[in-house]
């Protein structure tokens, strides 16, 4: 069968508690264009059935299975646009834009994104303000590069995401359990980027992340987040925080660094999520990642500023210049709830109401083992998202949210540690 009507594509929708919010707007911009969309999942689909005119089961994780689906999609349908905002498969879609003729990263945007290798060698070419870093795939590598380039150091995964993997070591007696602990997530990567780490100089400051649309290789910030993470040596991020007036979004310095490493990694259309440190030497770049940002901070930045991710979305997945202009002044933030030790969760109760929660909801299942660093990731058990008219009162909230949260869970002991790393779920960001 064919049809000359046009067709979105759409590659991993996402957990219904972190997508549904973009997928709704997609939907009706795209039915108001005279556009289906078609969804290639990982498992078999429930609540999508309401958004997507047809849904097909395949193996997206594996590059051939998820080609050959696109590609039987494209042969009886006109593609106008595909999106991916799953961080494991932003490569392959990005590949894949380019082969049918649709706006996209690109093919050197999105191996610019994807490999944070290639992203530190660009950006570093460039002469933009980026920390000294090797590839490594030994523990002796490892050790070496972090004597050129000087202690403290982070090692991460070549191409992970959530901060999954990414340690700081100290000196050189922490380096080898460092590289370990990197090297053991980036094996499960199902890219071409797996079994490796990168060492890297470590860059004090405060840490933020910027959203931001590109249309023709124009960059467009969105909004910004202020990040909280879980203390060293690992880096897991706990909470987020979006003001509409946050007066980096003025900061000339920060806005031409953007601008400028998204024109060297050649990143053409699409949305992207950087991550920037704020350091003495002004800002540095930590990664440029080739999708909207995850743990719900575009529904923290349509809360605070009014602006529609998903309508941004669907604009420069379309080749339009979206509207990126704020509607509201406010703020809003995400605080997740993690145990205090490795448990079995038995339930989890969150608060129907407090002041200005705008949403809550539990993230795990009775019966889940949440295992915290170096065992496991992403061991939340439920999230809160309050909003207010400042900052102060905002952080308030969600102090007082999170406290309404009631968590019963059992300890449990440490994993087996001949055990091969697990990705965490909430990475793969599929329903099960």
């Amino acid at each position: 069968m064919t049809t000359d009507q046009g067709t979105l594509l759409v590659i991993g929708s996402g957990l219904k508690v972190y997508r549904e919010y973009l997928v709704a707007p997609i939907r009706r911009r795209a039915r108001a264009a005279g556009l289906d969309m078609v969804l290639l999942n990982n498992l078999n689909p429930t609540w999508q059935h309401e958004y997507f005119d047809e849904i097909i089961v395949a193996n997206v994780f594996d590059t051939g299975a998820m080609g050959a689906a696109a590609r039987e999609v494209a042969a009886r349908r006109r593609i106008v646009g595909l999106m991916c905002w799953d961080e494991p498969l932003v490569l392959d879609a990005g590949l894949l834009a380019a082969e049918f003729g649709v706006p996209g990263l690109s093919v050197p945007g999105v191996r610019g994104c994807r490999d944070k290798r290639l992203t530190r060698a660009e950006l570093s070419a460039a002469g933009l303000h980026q920390p000294g870093f090797e590839l490594t795939t030994t523990a002796a590598q490892a050790r070496a590069a972090a004597e050129r380039i000087g202690y403290p150091v982070v090692v991460k995964p070549r191409a992970m995401g959530a901060s999954i993997g990414v340690v700081f070591a100290a000196d050189e007696a922490e380096l080898d359990a460092a590289f370990r602990i990197a090297l053991a997530a980036s094996e499960v990567d199902p890219g071409p980027y797996r079994a490796s780490a990168i060492v890297e100089g470590y860059a004090p400051g405060p840490e933020i992340s910027i959203d931001g649309a590109v249309h023709k290789g124009e960059y467009l910030p969105l909004f910004v987040a202020r990040k909280h993470s879980s203390d060293q040596p690992y880096f897991e991020e706990v909470g987020h925080l979006v003001d509409a007036a946050d007066p980096l979004m003025a900061d000339a310095e920060l806005m031409r660094t953007l601008a400028r490493a998204h024109q060297v990694l050649g990143i053409e259309d699409g949305i992207t999520h950087s991550e920037v440190r704020l350091t003495d030497r002004g800002p540095l770049i930590i990664e440029i990642n080739g999708r909207l940002g995850g743990d719900l901070i575009p529904f923290l930045g349509r809360t605070a500023t009014g602006i529609e991710p998903g309508e941004v979305l669907f604009d420069v997945a379309t080749g339009q210049r979206p509207d990126t202009r704020p509607t509201r002044r406010a703020v809003a933030g995400i605080r997740f709830g993690y145990p205090e030790r490795d448990c079995l969760l038995r339930s989890v109760t969150v608060p129907a109401g407090a002041p200005g929660l705008v949403a809550a909801a539990p993230m795990a299942e009775p019966g889940t083992t949440l295992r915290l660093p170096p065992g496991g990731y992403l061991a939340r058990h439920s999230f809160v998202v309050c909003e207010a008219d400042d900052t102060r009162t905002c952080l308030e909230r969600l102090d007082a949210a999170a406290e309404l949260v009631e968590l019963d869970a059992e300890p449990i002991g440490p994993p087996d540690p001949q055990a091969p790393f697990e990705m965490p779920a909430g990475l793969l960001d599929v329903d099960e």
